[in-house]
């Protein structure tokens, strides 16, 4: 059973800064490809930052360049999106996401909310 569970979320101030966790289990943590998506109130889903644990490269959303950093840890299958300078578009519940032999998951989210 694939299980990604997210945490960290909560309400900011605008530049502030918030750390997500993500704990996956189900999956060896091994040639996949691991990360966040977003989801704003009214507006579809986005893809914020994925790696890929075959090749180490990382994909980051336009939106969030230099502002957020995304890391991992194989060994404890842990991924973490550190997010600094927020601004209220930042808004949304975010998930913990992964792909494992051509299959999407993700977990229940954490909502982060940035006032201005």
């Amino acid at each position: 059973e694939v299980q990604l569970q997210a945490s960290g979320g909560g309400l900011v101030q605008a530049g502030g800064s918030l750390r997500l966790s993500c704990t996956a289990s189900g999956f060896i943590f091994d040639g996949v490809a691991i990360g966040w998506i977003r989801e704003a109130p009214l507006k579809e889903r986005e893809g914020i930052s994925c790696a890929s644990t075959t090749d180490g490269s990382t994909f980051y959303a336009e939106s969030v360049k230099g502002r957020f950093t995304f890391s991992r840890d194989n060994a404890k299958n842990m991924v973490y999106l550190q997010m600094n300078s927020l601004k209220p578009e930042d808004t949304g519940v975010y998930y913990c996401y992964a792909n494992v032999f051509s299959r999407d998951y993700w977990g229940q989210g954490t909502l982060v909310t940035v006032s201005s």
